[in-house]
């Protein structure tokens, strides 16, 4: 096996905005909202765009190649399902304010997997915020009354973002993504989202869009509020952990020089994505092009790569945490 490549879905979204299309500058939509990079999430799947299994679908991918492709860990635990989706969001508006459920609510109700994400934060504007969690210890009957009366938007908490944050998210945290963010979002593989509060906003077609309130309720963990983000600064060819834990792992890495990652005692794949500069991912005689933006999967059978920087390349690498992770840390 070797790298994958996945062509990008893109959507239009009510608020979003056009900094995707320097990304995308082909594409004739008007708002992009999200392009999600690496999906297996049921007909929005992304299919391989380079090498012999060009046109496969990720599921395709899984249901052939099984642990080869995600590692024996990983599909002792998942099965079929590739546990990971990959997206870039951009906000020229306020997303809905909403929550998703965890993995037994999303089981029960939805058969799908619940929804903890991380966000890395690829450009802000000068006054760019997310909203994580809320201001104070709320009730679910003080949430409720505030949710029915228009005021929730007084209880949440507010925090301004620049280049380089980060945040994980768990289901259960109430939150959004502000105006003026352009950000890369790793999450569980899920679409399952309870939307709160919209701001009155209405659909294509007039409507008012769909709120969840009722389901959201139940799937809010009024216990675990407070929230922040962090910022782990440059660490040129070093190896830094971001978040570490059962849903996933992602580290920060930072290139100006050619740098080999050993993959073998991972056995797990390997997420790749590029969020800064550009790069080459050289793998025995043959190498692909990774730029600004793009994602690609490492299959777990590979042992190794060799990332090439076009003079500077940040990338986070993101895969399904295994025992020995720090034996990988101490690599670099």
């Amino acid at each position: 096996m070797y790298p994958l490549k996945f062509k990008p879905l893109l959507f239009d979204k009510i608020w979003g905005g056009e900094k995707l299309k320097y990304i995308y500058p082909e594409t004739s939509l008007q708002n992009i909202g999200e392009s999600w990079l690496v999906s297996a999430v049921q007909d929005k799947e992304s299919v391989v765009i380079n090498g012999f299994l060009a046109e496969n679908t990720l599921s395709e991918l899984v249901e052939v190649y099984l642990t080869e492709l995600v590692g024996e860990r990983v599909y002792k635990k998942f099965g079929e399902e590739f546990p990971l989706l990959v997206k870039l969001i951009d906000s020229r508006q306020d997303l809905s304010i909403q929550v998703h459920p965890n993995d037994d609510i999303a089981g029960k109700r939805h058969n799908s997997f619940g929804k903890n994400e991380f966000w890395y934060m690829l450009d802000c504007a000068p006054d760019a915020f997310i909203i994580a969690g809320f201001n104070k210890k709320l009730t679910k009957q003080e949430f409720l009354d505030a949710a029915k009366n228009g005021n929730v938007e007084n209880h949440l908490r507010k925090i301004h973002v620049k280049k380089g944050d980060f945040i994980f998210i768990p289901a259960g945290c109430v939150h959004t993504i502000g105006r003026g963010c352009t950000l890369i979002e790793i999450q569980q593989s899920s679409d399952i989202t309870y939307r709160i509060y919209d701001y009155n906003r209405k659909d294509e077609h007039g409507n008012p869009r769909q709120l969840h309130l009722k389901q959201a309720l139940d799937a809010i963990n009024f216990e675990n509020y407070n929230f922040s983000v962090n910022n782990k600064g440059e660490s040129p060819n070093n190896i830094v952990n971001l978040i570490d834990n059962e849903s996933f792992a992602i580290n920060q890495i930072e290139l100006t020089q050619s740098k080999e990652l050993r993959l073998a005692e991972i056995d797990s794949f390997v997420l790749l994505s590029v969020v800064e500069g550009d790069l080459t991912c050289i793998f025995g005689q043959e190498k692909l092009d990774v730029n600004y933006g793009e994602t690609i999967l490492i299959p777990a059978e590979m042992s190794d790569v060799v990332l090439v920087p076009k003079q500077y390349a940040k990338i986070l690498e993101t895969f399904i945490k295994i025992d020995n992770f720090d034996e990988h840390q101490q690599q670099y």
